[in-house]
């Protein structure tokens, strides 16, 4: 073995040694009873074989039935053995608890349901309604069975009226709710509306396309007749489509409910059937009486139900996005307003390239050459609409906003928007703060949509769904989807939560090159607590 010393003068003394003969017959775990000295103390220490058996020693005698000296018991080394077994156990449970507690979800209780919830700590605020006493309300527009329905006849109302539902499928719905409510302000009959195509959308949908058509005629029995098509009496119906004579066209918009008592039902009176065209908000709200409001929220509420396919895809897609993490989870639908269309519309200006710029500057021209000009006003313009909030929101905006609102990267969101305009590079921002982030083409398959492809309102009408049973919906510009949304889940109880971002306060803080992130936290939630409290959200 060999003997260590250490030198008292110098650290870096190396040791001296002293070869000697081992016993061939001594393990190589044990050592020999060479005692270490140091130069400074001339007493020996304890032999590291000492320690070693005293150990040992300790540990026999807690546990007897490790060692094979036949002094111990045969009945001392089975309660030994027990102890042993049961401190085994023990501590094998204490580790998978602490390893399922750091790794897993954990279980918790919502309206007394024992549901799994994902363990990120947040604010439980960002996903809870703000108006926990609304939740009490209830629809007051839906169908009372069992009362007596005091319509005439189809042959003795005032008339036949049509209309052209233009626009996207929401545009289109208001148009309808409109529809039926002109119809019950005149006594007129009502021809199931046309859903016409548009520049923008492009899309031969009829109403039986994309809506229950025996629920809707069935749920308005009481309040409205409504029939599937131009009676069969009226032979020429090209001329209700293109003559003078069938059409009445000096509607203003919002008009009063006294407008059309006085000007359009004499008319359908004379001619038995009118259309109306255009039909683009050609009623107003606050000047009509209060029972067609209500009869308005009974058909966009109740009455215009999508198909059945429709409802199970919806349900299907939202059911996967509340087990996207493996055990129930909330999730944000996020609609998100920035299509090419919107852009162009919108006169606003955003970050891109020369060439970008110059080809969203030749769009403009082209599809809105009065509002373009000559294009020298439209920077100026730009700058004042930014200013006052009436710009789409980026992708990268929300992502920050919906950051600095508390919404951790893990949230699972939903995205409704029509093709971005920009691609990847315009969604990058939003995706790498929110990486679980999904559309429909992500979360069903080709195959799954293929029969929805045929169009696009079906297609729009799978977004709506999810969007209106999301636990989060956070609008990002203005417009009728957006608006139906947020209506919606006001009518049913305010249940769920909805965000509408101030624009206007937001893009102050977007131009202000010297604000810190703290700052800037800070003044988008007070701003939104603020907003909350004055407008219902």
């Amino acid at each position: 073995m060999v003997e260590l010393r250490h030198s008292g003068s110098s650290l870096g003394s190396r040791a001296s040694s002293s070869p000697m003969k081992r016993d061939e017959d001594a393990s190589p775990l044990i050592f020999n009873d060479h005692v270490l000295r140091d130069d400074d103390d001339d007493h020996p220490r304890h032999s590291f074989r000492d320690r070693y058996r005293s150990f040992w020693s300790q540990i026999y005698s807690f546990f007897p039935f490790l060692n094979d000296d036949p002094r111990f018991s045969q009945h001392g080394s089975r309660i030994s053995l027990l102890l042993l077994l049961f401190i085994a156990v023990a501590g094998l449970i204490s580790f998978f608890s602490i390893l399922q507690r750091l790794n897993s979800p954990y279980l918790c209780k919502k309206d007394g349901i024992v549901l799994h919830c994902p363990r990120v700590k947040e604010n439980p605020s960002l996903w809870e309604n703000p108006f926990s006493a609304t939740t009490s309300w209830k629809p007051c527009a839906e169908r009372h069975d069992g009362g007596m329905s005091d319509l005439p006849p189809e042959n003795e109302t005032s008339g036949y009226i049509f209309i052209h539902a233009e626009g996207g499928l929401n545009q289109q719905r208001i148009a309808i709710c409109n529809a039926v409510a002109v119809a019950k302000i005149m006594n007129a009959t009502l021809i199931l509306p046309v859903l016409k195509q548009d520049q923008i959308w492009k899309d031969q949908t009829k109403f039986e396309d994309i809506f229950d058509v025996d629920h809707f005629i069935d749920y308005l029995k009481d309040d409205v007749r409504i029939v599937r098509d131009i009676p069969g009496w009226f032979t020429d119906k090209s001329e209700l489509f293109t003559s003078i004579r069938r059409t009445v066209k000096n509607i203003p918009k919002y008009a009063p409910a006294q407008f059309y008592i006085d000007n359009v039902l004499p008319r359908v009176k004379e001619k038995k059937i009118m259309a109306l065209k255009p039909f683009v908000d050609r009623l107003g709200y606050d000047n009509v009486p209060p029972e067609i409001n209500r009869l308005r929220c009974r058909v966009n509420y109740h009455a215009l139900k999508f198909l059945p396919e429709i409802e199970q895809m919806a349900n299907l897609l939202v059911s996967r996005m509340r087990n996207r993490t493996g055990s129930p989870n909330p999730y944000m639908a996020l609609h998100l307003r920035f299509e090419k269309g919107m852009v162009g519309l919108s006169f606003c200006d955003f970050i891109g390239t020369r060439e970008e710029k110059a080809k969203m500057a030749e769009c403009r021209q082209k599809e809105w050459p009065r509002r373009y000009k000559n294009g020298s006003h439209l920077w100026q313009l730009a700058l004042q609409k930014r200013k006052e909030g009436r710009c789409p929101l980026e992708p990268g905006e929300v992502a920050v906003i919906l950051r600095a609102m508390g919404y951790p990267k893990e949230t699972q969101i939903y995205v409704a928007s029509g093709q971005v305009y920009g691609g990847q590079n315009r969604m990058a921002p939003l995706r790498n703060m929110f990486p679980n982030l999904v559309t429909k083409e992500e979360l069903a398959s080709k195959e799954e949509l293929a029969g929805f492809r045929k169009h696009v309102t079906s297609l729009a009408g799978l977004d709506f769904l999810v969007c209106l049973k999301s636990d989060l919906f956070v609008m990002t510009h203005g417009g009728n989807f957006a608006k139906l949304i947020i209506g919606a889940r006001r009518y049913m109880g305010h249940r769920q939560k909805s965000i509408k971002p101030d624009k206007g306060l937001m893009s102050k803080s977007f131009g202000d090159p010297y604000m810190g992130w703290a700052t800037f936290v800070e003044d988008v939630v007070v701003t939104h607590q603020t907003r909350t409290r004055r407008n219902l959200p």
